[in-house]
């Protein structure tokens, strides 16, 4: 069936199937959260972006194979609720901004750096640090070989905006800054994104709209 990213909580999960990696997109909680489950096509291996809440829906998600990994994009709460129960039923590693790891409950076992790189399987996803939602949020991209690039982006973009600033100039700027320059001036039109919560988007439908951000903004 065609992934078309759309889900809602109590829903079963959309799967994009790549040839590489096969992404599991599930929405959760009260605050409508997305949680992505990432699997290796050649391995098995699977890694889970953001254990946001309701840890049984999220472990049913992950199946008898287990995580090798989970990654929390930032340290709002909405996005870590289930991880203790998820790190604890399956043995993850966790990963965390440098800088948001201190607001995560959870120990991070690895601190991940702007342009740091996490594996899951043969599949390698790199980080960007984007400031300004939080100190320290993080996006990944997976650099797809066979077509567009993937994009992760918590709650840093959206469709029709950038994440929440809390109406703080110096906040937002910052975050805009981060997500043109690290994002929109390095990866194509065609990258697809998938945020920290609600619809997918592209990079080539939101370009178009950032000079509108910049002048409302938020």
């Amino acid at each position: 069936m065609t992934y078309s990213g759309t889900v809602k909580v109590g829903g079963p999960a959309d799967v994009h199937e790549l040839t590489d990696l096969m992404i599991s997109k599930v929405a959760v909680g009260p605050m409508n959260n997305n949680a992505y489950l990432l699997r290796c096509r050649a391995t098995g291996e699977q890694l889970l972006i953001d254990a946001a809440s309701e840890a049984p829906v999220l472990l049913r998600l992950i199946g008898e194979d287990g995580i090798a990994s989970v990654v929390t994009t930032h340290r709002h709460g909405d996005h870590w609720q289930a991880l203790g129960e998820v790190v604890a039923a399956t043995g993850a590693r966790t990963y965390a901004g440098v800088y948001d790891a201190e607001g995560i409950p959870v120990p991070t076992d690895e601190l991940v750096e702007d342009e740091g790189t996490i594996r899951v399987g043969r599949v390698t996803l790199t980080a960007r640090h984007l400031k300004g939602h939080t100190p320290g949020s993080i996006a990944l991209v997976y650099d797809d070989p066979h077509g567009a690039p993937h994009l992760f982006t918590g709650d840093c973009l959206f469709p029709g905006g950038v994440g929440n600033t809390h109406k703080d100039p110096e906040a937002f700027a910052s975050l805009l800054h981060d997500v043109e320059t690290k994002l929109f001036d390095r990866l194509p039109d065609e990258t697809w994104v998938y945020p920290g919560h609600g619809h997918d988007t592209t990079l080539g439908a939101e370009r178009p709209h950032l000079p509108e951000w910049r002048e409302r903004g938020w």
